[in-house]
């Protein structure tokens, strides 16, 4: 399970980058590197990340998104989820991203009414991930 967990990290720490990318202006939304199913098209999917839902304290959410992803990949090949306390610190920040992907999802779809398949994919990952940390034995 522990794989899993690494490959789940793998895809959101890629989207993550991809939405830090564009947010610092550093990658086009349209780069033509990205596959196409992937790309954010520049009037919808491009616009989310610059609204106000798209940080938190000031930071984009995909920053804090990569260094989630590359936390909690670090701590699973690491062999730290075994220890209880670490576990549970990592269980309490993936259920906040649950809960903030859960007002996010609501937003794309009721408020901005944008249909980001990137979006909706990072939320199910960290929605996966978090049933993982709760369910692992």
């Amino acid at each position: 399970m522990v794989w899993v967990l690494v490959g789940l990290c793998l895809v959101g720490f890629g989207i993550s980058s991809y939405f830090t990318g564009v947010a610092y202006h550093w990658v086009a939304p349209d780069t033509r590197w990205i596959p196409a199913f992937c790309r954010l098209g520049e009037h919808t999917c491009a616009t989310i990340v610059f609204t106000p839902r798209a940080r938190v304290f000031g930071v984009p959410n995909s920053v804090l998104g990569q260094l989630f992803y590359a936390t909690l990949a670090t701590v699973a090949v690491a062999g730290g989820l075994d220890e209880p306390v670490t576990r549970l610190v990592l269980l309490g920040v993936s259920g906040v991203t649950v809960l903030l992907g859960a007002y996010l999802t609501y937003s794309l779809l009721f408020v901005t009414r944008v249909n980001c398949v990137l979006c909706f994919t990072s939320h199910a990952i960290n929605l996966v991930v978090f049933v993982i940390l709760l369910w692992r034995p």
